[in-house]
């Protein structure tokens, strides 16, 4: 339950106090000086007359914040015409990470959840696009690939393989196979992850013109 629903937005919010709250029960950190009780932010209002912080709680907290943005951010007001001109340009064949089944396993569901959260919060440019084969992220041009196997992701990296600082050795030279990438990298744990987002921003950086030059 807790890998369900820890970055789900019922469970996340703002607060100066994390290092004191770490990861004490949900009472503590309610009733503890500085606590959710005493929060002056109305993201967290409520949160002081909540006993038990579950499943049914964290669905409750979510479902009135989305209440509450979608009269904050209206959606936009768009005329026939508008829409028209755009539903045009999107393609007849489109595919989905129901296209994608491995992707929705219990083994790597949660790792590939975190995984496209982390890349395509790396800049407002960043686009996600599946394909057949593959999920695609791209800021100018692709500058990683995932691809779902049974028990790990693998990800190719758009960068020579020459150019990457890889102190972990984790990543393999695959030049030869015309990918979009020459290199490849596997993922199969959130442990491993902030590690090779590492890597994918490094090929990220050096795309957009802001990596380090070796």
């Amino acid at each position: 339950m807790q890998q369900t629903w820890l970055h789900t937005l019922g469970n996340l919010t703002l607060t100066r106090y994390n290092s004191e709250y770490s990861d004490h029960a949900f009472h503590e950190k309610r009733d503890m000086p500085g606590g959710f009780k005493e929060s002056p932010l109305k993201l967290n209002a409520g949160l002081g007359q909540v006993d038990d912080w579950n499943e049914d709680a964290i669905k409750a907290r979510a479902g009135r914040l989305a209440e509450l943005a979608l009269d904050v951010w209206t959606s936009p007001k768009l005329s026939a015409e508008v829409l028209a001109d755009y539903t045009s340009k999107v393609s007849a064949v489109g595919y989905t990470i129901a296209d994608h089944p491995r992707l929705l396993t219990e083994t790597l569901r949660d790792v590939f959840e975190v995984l496209r959260k982390q890349v395509l919060a790396l800049d407002p440019c960043v686009t996600e696009e599946f394909l057949k084969q593959y999920v695609a992220y791209k800021a100018e041009t692709n500058f990683v690939d995932v691809y779902s196997q049974s028990s790990r992701l693998r990800l190719t990296i758009n960068m020579q393989f020459h150019e990457m600082d890889d102190p972990k050795g984790f990543c393999k030279d695959i030049s030869g196979r015309r990918l979009n990438g020459d290199m490849e990298v596997g993922l199969s744990s959130l442990e491993e992850l902030p590690y090779v987002m590492g890597l994918v921003r490094q090929s990220y950086e050096k795309q957009m013109g802001s990596g380090n030059d070796a």
